[in-house]
């Protein structure tokens, strides 16, 4: 989930702001002129007579959903869950009108009438959170803790037995652990192929292979070349200029070497101040993931590990 917005996010972005508009108008007239909203949706009328204060209760809920919609719209990737959330009602609404269809009670062009509304706008939600899904453009944060599990045990096999060691910790320690993992890995104006080597540096720093071999392939799913990546896990010294500059910076504030803030000052007169926080970001949240292992007495043998994508 790294990187800024694309084209496909910009997409589940605009499906969840059709249901916002929707859910915000609809709810606003329905809480203000109640009476009004019943005599201009004519499928409404044969439902029976207008019952104003429930109307408007019903608006509420409407605007409600409008306002947790708008909440997680601003950062779907991190806030997806509230989407959901926000989607919820407008889901069991529309669920309800499929029972009243299957059950009879609504005929079929009664219902064709209200679907795009009671159907087609929380689909929009279910299809805009489910495309993030698809596209691993989600924070872990809300997972279950089973799915969570199986996703790492896939990712990292054989090295996420820290995980599940977290997991078994009392007092919600996963889901702690779950809160913190996406700010160790937040990219937004650092180049993908930077923001690699940034972490390797680091991390190799910490660790003898394992979890180097992690960031690499974390790494692939951002587009990082295998070429690049090895390069990186071999020491660095092959390179290219930015990433080899981007590789020091993240093994200096590993070591806590004295040419830090050269490094430092380097990459920000060159790309700017925010790339300079995102890799100092990194480097120095990286290092959670080893030092976790290598407390639970749970690191490996240096030389079982292939430093090699």
């Amino acid at each position: 989930m790294t990187g800024p917005s694309d084209f496909g996010d910009r997409i589940v972005q605009a499906l969840i702001w059709i249901a916002i508009l929707f859910s915000a108008l609809n709810g606003a007239f329905m809480l203000f002129d109640p009476l009004g909203w019943y005599y201009a949706i004519p499928t409404v009328r044969a439902t029976g007579p207008a019952n104003t204060h429930f109307i408007a209760d019903i608006g509420i809920a409407y605007l409600g959903c409008a306002v947790i919609l708008f909440y997680a719209v601003r950062n779907l990737r991190m806030r997806w869950l509230a989407a959901l959330a926000g989607g919820l009602w407008l889901m069991a609404h529309g669920g309800l009108h499929l029972y009243e269809l299957m059950a009879g009670i609504c005929s079929t062009d009664r219902f064709l009438k209200d679907a795009p509304g009671t159907i087609g706008v929380p689909l929009m939600v279910l299809i805009a959170i489910a495309t993030l899904f698809v596209r691993q453009r989600i924070a872990p944060i809300g997972l279950p803790k089973g799915l969570f599990l199986g996703i790492v045990d896939r990712m990292n096999p054989g090295e996420s037995e820290y995980v599940h060691e977290i997991a078994r910790a009392p007092g919600h320690a996963l889901e702690k652990f779950i809160h913190f993992m996406p700010a160790s890995n937040h990219r937004h104006a650092a180049s993908a192929a930077m923001f690699a080597a940034t972490r390797i540096g680091a991390v190799l720093v910490e660790d003898c292979g394992p979890c180097a071999l992690t960031a690499a392939q974390g790494s692939r799913m951002d587009g990082v070349s295998r070429d690049m990546l090895n390069a990186a896990l071999a020491g660095g010294d092959a390179l290219p200029e930015d990433e080899a500059l981007a590789f020091r910076f993240g093994e200096a504030i590993a070591r806590q070497a004295p040419d830090v803030d050269t490094l430092g000052d380097d990459i920000e007169a060159r790309f700017g101040r925010t790339v300079r926080v995102e890799l100092a970001m990194v480097a120095a949240m990286i290092r959670v993931y080893p030092a976790m292992k290598r407390g639970l007495g749970l690191t490996k043998v240096c030389s079982a590990t292939k430093l090699a994508i």
